[in-house]
């Protein structure tokens, strides 16, 4: 920083390179507070544990006592003597530590002493005050142009329209305003006493713009550190997306930031708790976990606690609280307890330590509501339907009992295998056997989620056979599932049985004559899995309409097994797709002599069979409940009914299968443990056990008689006693507004951060903002309609000299566009964009291999296809261990930590990106397509090429540049249409067939370098 802008006291400003004069006023905390947190309280501060000498530096009475220095008596204040001594053993800041004050620090120390050494609390700390603003006038102009009177600087003159329109379509939506736009405004413009009202009527248009949320958006995911992985080990993903969603939400409709704060942090302890308050509170949930299987649960839940009171810290204290996880802070007022008491505000949430996060709660739209009462109004009609009595049955019902019985008695001349391996192909289906023999098949989740899973699978199983086996039964049972199949309406579909001994090395099939089964849904009848077809979806034995009871295949060798021992493979395909695949099973053989046919009932389940062995007239009325209801579920009268509702409940598990999901905030009466952590460690646990409180050096209200909760904290935060929440977030407003904050660390408003350059402007900002009742668009559209912020951002000699980072504002600032940004320019400008607003996260071109090193699972980018390959950058899929290359390439967080300010860099590779990464290739070959429709000759395109991607004319210059360029390129590929050829297959977007390729490769590098100018990446 430019240490003139420490001048307030003088009517003129330094311009040479020289330190600025010392202020004739010293003010502890503009003066005397940096060079003593710097350089001296780290030793001498808030840390006792790291405390010299006893001493301390950072309260004024303890200085004092300690005679560090005396009021009025400089050549009496050991301070004094340690700072210009040259005994190095003396002399302070120690040799060691590689700090050394400058001349005129040391003056400063020395005149603050001479003044009386007066101590301020700290800045930050102080209740904001509200500068008096005349009526009529903007509160920044005044302020930045009083601040500029006092240093002898004069405020830059307005920009032309052109510049701001495209400065406020940046700042403001993240995309370039059209060249129809553009002339519009400047028009408007350049009316008489029009310019003002058509300034204000571009703000109000850009602030109901829906891509408004959008751009605001983006910096406050990178606060909260939003991603769709959760961090660690494997990095899965976890589902989030609906956040983002409420976050757009949010700055669109305007929600006040007290409430938004409050849904956030407590959104599930609302007395008004709903829907998007739950989605909300995902804010908790964005923490980096892990599914280790050898992680230690109480390390992360130290690490849980830690990054949520981060969180805390960044994204509304603007304070370093993680500083304090160790040990009590060494430059600010926050203590290891203050840390724990605010964690513990967190120990509620009902989450897992370690493992998979849970899918989470449903979050449906209007329509989806809609959809989803439709669906449950419909089954419960059905299941009602279903449930009432039926007498008229009672007859078949005599028949049924009399052939289940007879079915359990025959059942004795089938006995049960035990496999010896159970394992399937795609591993879709996790298959188990149990101890009573029974293969169990679950879904696998991950691969369901990771879209890894096509629905279909092969079981294969081995056993051992008895001697003279004649044939075998496949039993499915529906046992404790909701049927018997894994597919949401409980069925499954058999493709193909094939039966072989001799295992891998030398197979021989096993012939099998003739398939019956219990029961078999129309078209699907069980004779189909022996007739060789085993990759046809229709084709194979189903039981809808018979799920809900168990189900038996049987299958008759065409000769019997001669040998004992031998040991068979069944292969069981299922190719019908949407995991038609049985749940359990159970393999049977016998060696009853030929004809084996499935009898005309299910065998009934143990329980049912109990019954019938009973005799009718001694049955108790519990039982005979029990048989009628077993009898429902195969009764042929009810078959199409059952049909009904096995769809419809498919409708229902398929429906809130597809519907999007958000890990939210869900409290728990069992809270975790906090305790404070001596030095952080979370195997000791000798330390002090704490509950939740609001931080000890803040005013807070006193709340007694019960435990705070997290709604107490997040009410805490954004009252109008707290000094820190309003600041933060207009300084950050005011960082993206003008490049810079007023308090250039955005997430460090304490001692080692920096004074606001304009303390009166900043609190003048938070100020307003608590006042206006936490309206954001209000003070959005504050600072936009200020002269200020109108200013050109071409610097005058002097304001380049004395203020060349611009922390005055005497001008406007020009900064690179941020990652996302500059790729939604590009396929604005191309005409590929896609405007759609929210939705679950995207896939653009990767390089293959760049995930090569994810790891459990193995896993690969899959490009997505149509409209999601050109969504606005903000919904990129955000890998926190391997972000999209194009991402980092321009400075975007990884967002394992909160980031309140990403780095803004220039380097070579980010021109790389721009010519050769397949989206901007992509775009240029579109925006080149367009060029080319356009009518004229070369020089009328690139009139219009200049147009749309910077919304002005080319100078005599540039034109002469890109004709150059393109009639260079056009001669390349007249000679070479095979390397045109190769350049326009980039991209999945379609090439317009009527277009010359040779001519449409030239313009595409004409593209290539206007998406790759310094200006077309800049806002200015």
């Amino acid at each position: 920083m430019n240490k003139t802008l420490l001048i307030t006291a003088f009517t003129t400003i330094s311009v040479s390179a020289a330190e600025p004069p010392v202020p004739a006023k010293i003010e502890f905390n503009r003066d005397v507070r940096p060079i003593l947190s710097d350089n001296c309280f780290y030793c001498h501060g808030n840390d006792p544990k790291h405390r010299e000498a006893d001493l301390r530096l950072d309260i004024r009475e303890e200085a004092i006592t300690a005679k560090a220095f005396v009021p009025g008596k400089v050549k009496e204040s050991e301070l004094v003597a340690r700072i210009l001594t040259d005994d190095e053993d003396d002399l302070m800041p120690p040799p060691d530590t590689h700090k050394k004050l400058t001349q005129r620090q040391k003056d400063i120390l020395k005149k603050w002493i001479e003044q009386g050494a007066g101590y301020q609390q700290h800045w930050a700390y102080e209740k904001p005050i509200k500068a008096v603003i005349p009526a009529g006038k903007n509160g920044v102009d005044v302020l930045v142009q009083k601040r500029l009177a006092e240093i002898g600087l004069k405020p830059a003159p307005q920009a032309d329209a052109r510049t701001l329109i495209r400065r406020i379509y940046f700042d403001l939506l993240g995309l370039p305003p059209t060249p129809d736009e553009v002339a519009a405004f400047d028009h408007e413009s350049h009316k008489s006493n029009r310019s003002s009202e058509s300034y204000s009527s571009l703000v109000d248009r850009i602030l109901q713009n829906p891509h408004y949320g959008e751009r605001m958006a983006i910096a406050w995911l990178d606060v909260v550190r939003f991603a769709d992985t959760i961090g660690y080990h494997s990095d899965n993903s976890h589902n989030v997306w609906p956040y983002r969603d409420y976050v757009i939400k949010s700055f669109n409709t305007n929600k006040r930031f007290d409430r938004f704060t409050i849904e956030q942090i407590a959104g599930d302890l609302m007395p008004d708790a709903n829907q998007e308050t739950k989605v909300g509170s995902a804010f908790n949930r964005l923490i980096l976990t892990t599914e280790e299987g050898g992680a230690q649960a109480k390390d992360y839940e130290q690490r849980m606690l830690t990054d949520r009171v981060r969180a805390i810290g960044n994204a509304w204290m603007g304070q370093t609280t993680g500083c304090a996880q160790c040990h009590d802070h060494k430059f600010d007022p926050i203590t290891s307890r203050d840390f724990y008491q605010l964690g513990a505000f967190f120990a509620d949430i009902k989450e897992p330590l370690i493992g998979r996060r849970e899918a989470g709660m449903t979050v449906l739209d209007a329509d989806g509501e809609k959809k989803q009462a439709d669906i449950a109004k419909r089954l419960a009609a059905l299941q009602a339907d279903f449930a009432k009595p039926r007498p008229e049955l009672a007859p078949a019902q005599l028949v049924w009992e009399k052939q289940a019985l007879e079915a359990v008695v025959t059942s004795g001349l089938w006995q049960p295998l035990k496999p010896a391996t159970a394992t399937s192909a795609k591993k879709n289906i996790v298959l188990k056997a149990d101890k009573d023999g029974i293969v169990r098949g679950t879904v696998d989740a991950k691969r369901t989620e990771r879209k890894q899973n096509d629905g279909t699978e092969t079981y294969t199983i081995t056993a051992k056979m008895p001697q003279g086996v004649t044939g075998f039964r496949i039993d499915a049972l529906k046992d404790k599932s909701a049927g018997i199949g894994l597919a949401s309406n409980g069925n499954f579909v058999l493709s193909e049985v094939a039966l072989s001994t001799g295992g891998k090395n030398k197979p021989a099939k096993l012939a099998v004559s003739h398939a019956s089964a219990t029961f078999a849904q129309p078209k699907l009848a069980a004779a189909s899995v022996i007739d060789g077809i085993a990759n046809k979806k229709d084709n194979g034995w189903g039981v809808l309409g018979g799920s809900g009871a168990d189900q038996s295949l049987y299958l008759e060798l065409a000769e019997p097994i001669t040998d004992a021992d031998t040991s068979v493979t069944f292969t069981l395909t299922f190719a019908y797709g949407e995991n038609h695949e049985i749940a359990n099973l159970r393999l049977n053989t016998t060696t009853s002599p030929k004809p084996l046919r499935a009898p005309n009932t299910s065998l009934p389940a143990k329980d049912i069979a109990d019954i019938l062995k009973v005799t009718p007239e001694k049955r108790a009325p519990a039982q005979k409940q029990k048989l009628e209801a077993a009898y429902k579920q195969i009764a042929p009268e009810l078959a199409a009914l059952r049909t009904q509702l096995a769809t419809t409940e498919k409708e229902k598990a398929d429906f809130e299968a597809a519907s999007p999901k958000c890990i939210v905030s869900v409290s728990d009466t069992a809270k975790r443990t906090v305790r404070i952590l001596p030095r952080g460690d979370w195997m000791n646990e000798s330390g002090e056990v704490v509950k939740a409180a609001l931080p000890s050096y803040l005013p807070k209200p006193k709340i007694e008689g019960r435990d705070l909760t997290r709604l107490d904290l997040a009410q805490w935060l954004v009252s109008k006693d707290n000094p820190l929440t309003a600041r933060t977030v207009m300084n950050r407003l005011w960082k993206q507004l003008f490049g810079t904050g007023l308090s250039k660390v955005l997430d460090d408003l304490g001692a080692q951060g920096e004074p606001p350059v304009n303390p009166a402007l900043l609190d003048w900002l938070a100020c307003e903002f608590m006042d206006s009742g936490w309206d954001f668009q209000h003070m959005v559209r504050v600072i936009v309609s200020s002269e200020t912020y109108k200013q050109t951002s071409h610097p005058s000699d002097q304001t380049d000299q004395a203020d060349p980072y611009n922390r005055e504002c005497a001008r406007q600032s020009a900064f690179r566009l941020d990652a996302e940004i500059v790729r939604d320019n590009a396929l604005a400008i191309s005409g590929l964009l896609v405007s759609k607003i929210g939705g679950p996260s995207v896939k653009p071109y990767q390089p293959a291999k760049y995930w090569e090193n994810l790891n459990f699972p193995v896993r690969e980018w899959q490009n997505d296809s149509g409209e999601s390959l050109y969504r606005r950058g903000m919904y990129t899929w955000w890998q926190r261990s391997f972000l999209h290359p194009s991402m980092v390439a321009f400075d975007a967080p990884s967002r394992e930590e909160c980031t309140a300010e990403r780095n803004r860099s220039n380097i070579p590779q980010q021109a790389l990106v721009l010519l050769n990464d397949p989206t901007y290739v992509e775009a240029a070959r579109a925006f080149a397509a367009r060029i080319l429709q356009t009518e004229g000759d070369a020089a009328k395109r690139i009139t219009w090429a200049c147009q749309q991607a910077l919304q002005r004319q080319p100078s005599a210059d540039e034109m002469k540049t890109i004709s150059a360029l393109f009639e260079r390129h056009l001669a390349d590929y007249q000679k070479d249409t095979a390397a045109a050829e190769t350049l326009l297959q980039t991209g999945a977007a379609p090439t317009p067939a009527n277009l010359n390729k040779s001519e449409l490769a030239a313009w595409t590098h004409v593209a290539r370098v206007l998406l790759n100018l310094h200006e077309t990446i800049t806002r200015s």
